[in-house]
């Protein structure tokens, strides 16, 4: 599968106008500060790119970022802008077509940005096998992915390798692709349907569950959209397996517990996240409201308080004294009803539904 996906990123594929489904889409519904940084991105860089709207976590100002799959380095240039002149952003791909146009701008972009040293470089390799690019132990604060993990054919060495390098407190926050089910083996041997991010993509219960066996105890859903197949004949290879592209954010936190458990402690949010002044929505289901104090469960506090994110709370209590399980009146993401929904129909880059929560 390695070199059915260098073909068909390297030579089948020669611009996002030449993917036949919106699993890798455009950029619809983008603020106009991400905009203005995709604007300062080289033409052709922008033309090779293929994944799903841009990850752009919070707080990454000095941040040393890892981009898996990287491409052509669209999104590493973009967070080469966020992460600043003394931060780095390092990408990694095994595709020497899509390298050499990531490695043609360098200079272009140092001098876009004003930096006096290039702050990113990219790296030849595959993403399961980090530790051969001498990446070392707890060395990266953040690590991103745009519709890149479901192209590998070992997911579960992906995510043990992003577990070794991240920081402790560091997260992973990705895009991918995932099924309502699990993919049968013939759809998972099919080039195109793999290369277009579909039968690659795992079913989203054996995702959570794998993703807890290498150490991120708990999966963030951050957003989700459906994706739509306008081909007929694509739509009837694929039968009735369903997909989504989602966003998640895994935080390699110690101490936490496989489920959430309440301790009757808060937080309060300083509100000074930038962009997030007033409200900041940590995961689908966890928004903060500034200076509010806000009921949190111990894995949360721990999460928190482990991060980049602890300088911009107030915590209070301990873990003295067990409540129970974590009952707060927070409407939990549904991820496999949710696939059920009528928003099934919707187009490229639309919206997630919101999710209200009762702490905001």
């Amino acid at each position: 599968m390695h070199n059915v996906v260098k073909e068909y990123y390297g030579n089948v594929l020669t611009g996002s106008k030449d993917l036949q489904t919106n699993a890798c889409c455009t950029d619809d519904n983008l603020s106009s500060s991400v905009k203005q940084v995709l604007a300062n991105i080289h033409d052709e860089v922008m033309a090779r790119y293929y994944g799903c709207g841009l990850v752009t976590p919070e707080l990454l100002k000095d941040c040393d970022v890892l981009d898996l799959g990287c491409g052509a380095g669209r999104d590493c240039y973009a967070i080469a802008q966020m992460v600043g002149e003394y931060g780095s952003v390092t990408g990694v791909d095994m595709t020497d077509e899509q390298l050499a146009v990531a490695n043609r701008h360098v200079e272009y972009h140092r001098e876009k940005f004003g930096y006096k040293k290039a702050n990113t470089q990219f790296l030849k390799g595959y993403i399961e096998k980090l530790d051969e690019l001498n990446i070392s132990d707890n060395s990266i604060d953040v690590v991103i992915s745009n519709c890149v993990i479901n192209l590998s054919p070992d997911k579960h060495a992906v995510l043990r390798e992003v577990y070794r390098i991240l920081k402790p407190g560091g997260e992973i926050y990705f895009s991918d692709v995932y099924a309502d089910k699990r993919v049968p083996e013939h759809l998972k041997a099919d080039p195109l349907l793999y290369g277009e991010c579909l039968s690659g993509a795992l079913y989203w219960n054996d995702f959570e569950n794998l993703a807890k066996t290498v150490g991120f105890v708990e999966p963030r859903l951050v957003n989700s959209r459906a994706i739509t197949i306008d081909n007929e004949e694509l739509t009837e290879r694929l039968g009735n397996v369903r997909f989504t592209s989602a966003t998640y954010r895994l935080f390699k936190t110690v101490e936490l517990e496989t489920d959430a458990q309440d301790y009757g402690q808060s937080v309060t949010y300083l509100g000074t996240i930038e962009n997030h002044e007033a409200q900041w929505n940590f995961d689908g289901s966890t928004c903060f409201i500034a200076q509010k104090k806000t009921k949190v469960s111990g894995n949360t506090w721990r999460t928190l308080q482990q991060s980049r994110f602890s300088n911009h709370f107030n915590f209070e209590g301990t873990f003295d004294k067990h409540a129970g399980l974590f009952t707060a009146n927070n409407q939990i993401f549904d991820f496999a009803n949710e696939l059920k929904q009528d928003a099934l129909s919707a187009s490229c880059c639309a919206p997630a539904p919101k999710i209200e929560s009762s702490c905001c």
